[in-house]
This record gives C-alpha cells, structure tokens and sequence, in this order.
C-alpha cells in the first residue's frame, strides 16, 4: 500500500511527464457514504475520511470520475477539491433527487459536456426513485456525454452503482446497461461499483457485447489487481475486483492501476478506486 504522511507529496498513479497529450485518465470510486457517529472501524468515519479523499483527489485529479454512495455535501466535497474547472452531473436516487447519487465529475477545461440524464435502474428508467427486480432501494445510472477538447473525439460516460441484496436487480441492471451502451454511438465508457466479481453473470452480461474490461485491455499495468472492496485492510487479492471500468472495443487503454494510496496510512474510503488512461482518437489494436 502506497502511505502517504501529513506534509508530504501525493504521488500520482501516472507520471503527467509520461502521458500524452491525448491520453485521458478516467477513474471510478465508491467513496462510502458519510458516517457521523460511531464507527467501527474508526477511520470510517466522514469526518476523518473526508480529509483524506480531499488530499488524494487535489494531488491526483481524474480528467473524469464517477463516484458511488455520495451523499449532497460529499460530491461537494469531490467537486471543490478536484480544482476549480470542475463540474458534476447527477444527484440522489431518491424520487426527490436526494440521498445517494452516482455524480459523474468532469474538467471542463479539457471537456465539454453535451449532454446527460439519469435513470433508475428498473423497469420504468424514467421513472425516477422507481424499483425492479427485488432491489428494496432505488438503484441509477448517471450518462454524461462529452467532446473532448484535444482531439474533437466525442465519448459518453455510465457511472453506476448495482444493488448488493438483490441478485436479480444486479443482473437486470447489467443487461440494462449493456444495451443502453450498445445503442450509444462513438466511444463508450461503463463504470462503477457493480457489486459483483470476475465470472459473475452482471459482468458477463455487461461484457457480451462491444464491451471489453479495461484492466486487462490496457497496454501497461502499474499495479496489482487488487481486491477492490477493500474494506480498510491492506491490499490482497481474494475475492477479485467488485468495482469495473469497461470500454468499448474501439478505444484504446493504455494503463490501468487500482488506487491502494493512504493518508497516514488510513483508507478514504472501503472501497479502491479504479483508474485508467484512454488514448482518444485512435482506435484499439
């Protein structure tokens, strides 16, 4: 695990001297919804987690990121400290737009945003707050368009996150999702906590069509292929990844790496985020 103490330089998963100029760096993160009381462990608590998610995400910030479980003040949170080009779309699942969102977070300076909805992960997607499947919670997933201001390449977002009791809600929202990415144009990004591993059925169904897992796509890997949900214990490898990024076959991911990086050796979240960079404008090989 990669600790960082008070005072010190974050370090960045990708050296910015070894990027290029066309390489976007694209991450997801559940980053566990805010606790205020009592917690076990104690480093779960918001009030001192919110610290640290802060710190890595001002050293290091994604180009875009889609975050799970963040409540109002969190996604502020995220917003102010990724810099102020920075914007969100996305808000609670609840009916009235509050509670837990899937808020998708984007510079502006190096995207333009053309478009972008939300919708319940149920039979009724317009519906908002609507429930499917047996998910006894409102599940979404937040689109977001962009044009990307470098190349003049046009790509659409999915961040979501699938339900943890139902397995029935999480493979109906997976089929969803694959077909809401098979009926988008131009390169495709799916990502988030899915609450499922490697060999599960959401995956494979996200999965059998154009869309491929970017960890093992990418050209390099500066990591392990840590377990995801990690749970504030040091890295392993068990269980696999429950958080994914897919893309679609098309485009083309040079790296990849799970974010195991501490402050003062505690976790900002449970969970790890996951991070790769997309070479836009050139197709895959």
């Amino acid at each position: 695990m990669t600790r960082v103490s008070r005072g010190s330089t974050v370090a960045r998963l990708f050296d910015p001297g070894e990027m290029h100029p066309h390489e976007l760096h694209v991450a997801t993160w559940n980053i566990r919804r805010r606790i205020d009381g009592p917690t076990w462990p104690p480093n779960d608590r918001w009030t001192v987690r919110g610290r640290r998610l802060a710190t890595v995400l001002h050293a290091d910030p994604p180009a875009i990121l889609g975050t799970q479980e963040a409540m109002p003040d969190q996604a502020d949170l995220v917003r102010a400290s990724l810099g102020t080009s920075y914007r969100f779309v996305g808000h609670g699942r609840n009916a009235d737009g509050r509670g837990e969102g899937c808020p998708i977070f984007f510079d502006t300076e190096r995207l333009e945003l053309t478009g972008h909805a939300q919708l319940a992960l149920s039979e009724t997607p317009a519906v908002a707050g609507s429930t499917s499947w047996g998910n006894p919670v409102p599940r979404v997933v937040v689109r977001a368009s962009f044009l990307d201001r470098v190349t003049g390449s046009v790509l659409t977002v999915f961040n979501t996150h699938l339900d943890v009791f139902s397995a029935r809600s999480r493979l109906r929202s997976a089929w969803l999702l694959h077909d809401l990415a098979a009926k988008t144009p131009g390169p495709v990004v799916v990502m988030g906590d899915l609450n499922a591993g490697p060999g599960s059925a959401p995956v494979a169904a996200l999965l059998s069509g154009d869309l491929v897992d970017a960890w093992h796509a990418a050209e390099m890997r500066t990591t392990a292929l840590w377990d995801t949900y990690g749970g504030y214990h040091p890295p392993r490898v068990r269980k696999g990844p429950i958080d994914w990024i897919a893309v679609d076959r098309g485009t083309r991911v040079t790296r990849a790496a799970i974010d195991t990086r501490t402050i003062d050796g505690a976790a900002p979240s449970d969970h790890l985020g996951v991070h790769v960079l997309l070479r836009l404008g050139e197709d895959a090989s």
